[in-house]
This record gives structure tokens, C-alpha cells and sequence, in this order.
């Protein structure tokens, strides 16, 4: 069952097998160029490959708020707008380390939005649901924002093929985020957000002490097969703290 509403601001796509309570909420966050609906079918294959999830769970798909038609993407949306040149001329380690150092200056605003989203569905959720939050690419950097500076901390965090920005904020709240579960994944061929990059904001989260499954696989930018398999272990994981 597949329905669309506004939560907060932004539209969504919410996905459950049948009626009734759930006792998890995963929110994934698409990343930049994708359509609204981009990681839809990721939740019907989860549901197809773990019983549990489909009894069990449903999953959001927010769309971010910016178009990018004026790019010629006229499906595409994106959390902020960013510098693709300077992305992709940053390959020497310090361009890197800057690059990991900003706050891209939309990041506040798609972080607002976000956490509207997370207050209003905290209030629509019938029964203790547990809220899992995650992304992909730009969607995973929004996705780790919030999860270190929410009230409630999630359940747990997903970050497919995302990347450290905002490092000294990030490494500062980070701590009190301790023995939250991340799953993170990225390959190591990745022309877009350097592997080196998601090394780092893996040891940032460890060294904060939160547990990290990470999966480095041979590839690019992208969620392989592997990566589906890994998180939908983690989220049965996730089903069977309650």
C-alpha cells in the first residue's frame, strides 16, 4: 500500500505492507537529481526479501524541496545546490579535507525541514513506532545532520555512499550520539564522493562511539545488491532490539 502526503513540508511517499501499527518507521532521503520517488522500490524490495519487514514496518520517502529544472532536470530535486565543479576537481587530500570541513549553505534549511518532518510524524504515528533515518548520497548528508542534532536520537542511522561535511560540528555533537547503530556503505571506485571521504566520516562516528557496520564494496556511486542485503539484515536487527 503506497500513499502520498505532506509531513512537515514535504512531500512523501509512505509504503506498508496491509494496515495496522507498525512498530518501525524508516525514512530515507533520495539524493541530488533523483525524483521524489527515486528510492521507492527499495522498500518493496526489502519487504519481498524479509517477512518481518513487510509485517512489521513501513517506509517514508520525503522529497526534497528544491527543483532543478533550470539544470535540465525537470524530475530532479535536491536538498541544496551544490558546486559539482569544485566537487569534481577535488582529488588532492587538502581540496578534500576543505571540502569535508563546510557547511553547504542550503544544509540549514534542508536540516529544518527534515526535522518538521520527524516532529509530525513522531505525532502521527499510532503506537510506539521507533524511527529509523537515512539517505543516500546528498540524502544521507542531510540524514546524519539531523540524526546527531534531533532531541530524540533514532533508532538507527543509514548512510549509503554519503560523505563528511560539516566535520568540526559533526565531530562535536557526535559523542552524544554514542552507541546509536549506523549502517554505512560506499564503493571504493566512487568518482563522485571520494571513498577516502566516508573513511572519514567512519572513524568520526566510531571514535564518537557509535557502532558502525560499514561495507566498502567495488564500485561506484551507488547502493549494489550487497549494500540492500547489509541493510535489510540491520533493520530485522533494528526490529529485533524492541
Amino acid at each position: 500500500m503506497q500513499l502520498t502526503t505532506t509531513l512537515g513540508s514535504l512531500p512523501c511517499r509512505v509504503l506498508q505492507a496491509g494496515s495496522g501499527v507498525r512498530e518501525l518507521t524508516v525514512v530515507l532521503c533520495h539524493g541530488f537529481g533523483a525524483p521524489g520517488d527515486d528510492l521507492v522500490p527499495l522498500g518493496a524490495a526489502f519487504f519481498e526479501r524479509r517477512p518481518e519487514l513487510a509485517a512489521r514496518a513501513r517506509f517514508v520517502f520525503p522529497e526534497a524541496p528544491l527543483s532543478l529544472e533550470q539544470l535540465g532536470l525537470p524530475y530532479g530535486r535536491a536538498w541544496w545546490q551544490i558546486d559539482l565543479d569544485r566537487i569534481a576537481a577535488a582529488r588532492d587530500a587538502e581540496s578534500i579535507r576543505r571540502l569535508s570541513q563546510d557547511t553547504p549553505e542550503g544544509l540549514p534549511r534542508a536540516r529544518r525541514l527534515l526535522l518538521g518532518l520527524l516532529e509530525e510524524l513522531r505525532r502521527s504515528i499510532e503506537g510506539p513506532s521507533r524511527i529509523v533515518l537515512g539517505g543516500f548520497s546528498q540524502g544521507a548528508m542531510v540524514a546524519t545532520d539531523v540524526a546527531l542534532r534531533v532531541d530524540e536520537a533514532p533508532a538507527a542511522l543509514i548512510i549509503w555512499s554519503g560523505t563528511l561535511i560539516s566535520a568540526e560540528e559533526w565531530r562535536k555533537r557526535a559523542p552524544a550520539r554514542r552507541g546509536l547503530k549506523v549502517f554505512q556503505s560506499h564503493g571504493t571506485q566512487d568518482p563522485l564522493l571520494p571513498f577516502q571521504r566516508a573513511v572519514a566520516l567512519r572513524d568520526l562516528l566510531v571514535k564518537a562511539g557509535l557502532e558502525v557496520d560499514f561495507l566498502a564494496f567495488d564500485g561506484v556511486h551507488a547502493i549494489p545488491l550487497e549494500a540492500l542485503e547489509r541493510t535489510a539484515d540491520f533493520l530485522v536487527h533494528c526490529l529485533a532490539e524492541r
